[in-house]
């Protein structure tokens, strides 16, 4: 159950998701510091097209927690009648940049452009968002590397207050790459029996 941004269990034990995130975005900056010890600077670039407000608080809250972590961040704002072409040699070029170690191409696009097309575009070692067939086909074998982030932050905090996933029973609601296809796998890879309710149900 959600209520105000908290997952609420059956047992009524609050799971506090801004205290986990907290802690994780601090375990990163450790990390990262450790890593600019040897010289080493991860960077995001942030591809945003168009105008759509949401999407833009999504790629600030972004670059602000890559600055609080020591991340290197860009974000490239682009114009909505962007053509496919323009789009595809950018990140062909950010594919091909050592300074940046991942790419998130932020949806939804304008509808002229193939969300699907861009994505695929990407280089998979740099699909942050996992959403690159070569990342999804992982996911789905059990052997994930990058896993879009909702499903990811759901099981981090099953498994950081030891909620029990192997032998319980999940419903999914929703089938999307981004978040119910995903958390399934993620689910059903820790034996747990999932049922996933869509729109067709």
């Amino acid at each position: 159950m959600v209520n105000h941004g908290y997952l609420v269990n059956a047992m009524a034990e609050l799971i506090d998701g801004k205290k986990v995130a907290a802690e994780i975005r601090e375990e990163i900056r450790r990390e990262v510091a450790g890593l600019s010890k040897n010289g080493i600077q991860p960077g995001l670039v942030a591809v945003r097209v168009g105008d759509n407000p949401a999407s833009a608080l999504y790629v600030r809250n972004k670059r602000k927690a890559c600055e609080a972590a020591g991340i290197y961040s860009e974000e490239h704002h682009l114009p909505a009648d962007i053509s496919i072409d323009h789009l595809l040699n950018l990140i062909s070029e950010f594919n091909k940049n050592p300074k940046i170690n991942g790419i998130l191409v932020q949806l939804p696009l304008p509808g002229h452009l193939d969300a699907d097309r861009v994505i695929q575009s990407l280089s998979p070692d740099k699909d942050v968002d996992g959403l690159h067939a070569y990342n999804i086909g992982r996911l789905t074998m059990g052997h994930p590397r990058f896993v879009p982030c909702t499903p990811a932050g759901v099981i981090e905090l099953l498994l950081r207050y030891k909620i029990p996933i192997e032998g319980q029973r999940a419903v999914v609601v929703g089938r999307s790459n981004l978040v119910g296809r995903p958390a399934a796998l993620l689910l059903m890879h820790r034996n747990d029996t999932v049922t996933v309710c869509h729109y067709k149900t």
